[in-house]
């Protein structure tokens, strides 16, 4: 299907790069296996065309968050694939995990005993990984509980562990001694229990080298083009870039204001540009006045704030034959890369993908074609 004429806005998601990125990361850990993060609708670039094709890369172990996302994605991957739910179970979610064949990750001796009361309903040893707190003070064993399973592994033995885990706090900083600390704590607690595959790096964890591989890494938001390794050069491929269609020019003067609250207001003769998006599709709002995007390879500033559907650009150094409603404006990716973009407007790119819209057109690029789709359905 051909991109639509009318589409204002264009996500472009690069398959091909996405896959290229999750077996450079898998190269990287050679002696273990390699997982992929897919939670929040793979990471808002969307789950339904990004599992499957981490499946032909081949991946065959991935993590979500919750329950919901982990029966939608099995009925995307099929029965081969291992599913694990990093929010671990409760009393009422257990029969989902049963019938949809996913793995808990579970979080504290409640979980583990909870699971464990239901293998022998069941007639059989269920499958589980256990998180352990190494320092983020979030999920996961903390110390007593940790020490108390180390003293006594009968309370797993009905459980068929598939891994033992925990989550690094700053991997993204390899100089931070808290790597060190918290490698030092996960692997004494390995130590401490029985032999099972072991797993504590995300994306950054990576790039710290093979004594944080263990038997499995996680990449999560590296898989989807956003630089592991902050202040130097990008390892992996750009997967999303975000168009825009100019929609309408406007020439103001001082002492005019632009935008809501008359937060902008001009100096001189000055050319506007409005482009239809805002932060109801993921263009957060504290990129007001803080933005920019790029127009015939010529940087332009947002001005004004951020509203729910428009934000206007400052387009006077642009020609005028390049500022006409229609012409296309580079608004993520290429040359706004979605790491500076965020630090432009003081968050992560993380918060920018996993907020991208439901109202773009989205196109996504495979090996030898393009498949375009429309804005994705919002399951509740």
């Amino acid at each position: 299907m051909t991109r639509t004429a009318r589409a204002g806005t264009v996500l472009t998601i690069d398959i091909a790069a996405l896959k290229s990125n999750y077996r450079l990361l898998r190269d990287m850990a050679p002696n273990a296996d390699c997982a992929a993060l897919v939670k929040a609708n793979a990471y808002g670039v969307g789950v339904e065309q990004v599992a499957p094709a981490l499946q032909e890369a081949g991946c065959r172990i991935f993590f979500v968050s919750t329950i919901d996302e982990a029966t939608v994605l099995r009925a995307i991957t099929g029965t081969g694939p291992q599913i694990l739910v990093l929010n671990g179970l409760s009393n009422a979610e257990i029969d989902p995990f049963l019938e949809f064949e996913l793995t808990p990750v579970l979080n504290d001796l409640g979980q583990i005993e909870r699971w464990s009361k239901q293998a022998p309903i069941s007639e059989r040893r269920l499958p589980a990984a256990i998180h352990f707190d190494t320092g983020m003070s979030r999920l996961g064993l903390p110390e007593d509980e940790t020490r108390l399973l180390a003293e006594d592994s009968a309370m797993i033995e009905d459980l068929d562990i598939k891994f033992v885990m925990s989550h690094l706090v700053s991997s993204e900083e390899s100089g931070n001694p808290l790597n060190g600390i918290q490698l030092e704590r996960f692997t004494e607690i390995c130590k401490r229990l029985p032999k099972f595959p072991a797993s504590l790096a995300n994306s950054s964890g990576i790039f710290l080298g093979p004594k944080y591989h263990f038997d499995l890494v996680r990449p999560g938001v590296a898989l989807y083009g956003v630089n592991p390794q902050p202040g130097q050069p990008n390892p992996v491929a750009e997967v999303v870039q975000l168009k825009a269609k100019i929609a309408q020019i406007r020439r103001v003067d001082t002492p005019q204001s632009v935008g809501y609250g008359a937060a902008h207001r001009v100096t001189g003769p000055t050319k506007i540009a409005t482009i239809p998006l805002g932060y109801a599709d993921g263009y957060v709002r504290s990129l007001s006045g803080r933005g920019y995007c790029y127009i015939g390879g010529i940087r332009v500033p947002v001005v004004g704030r951020v509203s729910m559907d428009l934000i206007t650009l400052d387009v006077t150094s642009v020609p005028d034959d390049l500022t006409c409603p229609g012409t296309e404006v580079d608004v993520i990716g290429g040359p706004v890369p979605i790491d500076e973009l965020a630090e432009a407007g003081g968050t992560i790119a993380y918060e920018l993908l996993t907020s991208l819209g439901s109202r773009y057109q989205r196109e996504y690029l495979m090996e030898a074609a393009s498949v375009c789709a429309p804005p994705p359905l919002i399951r509740r």
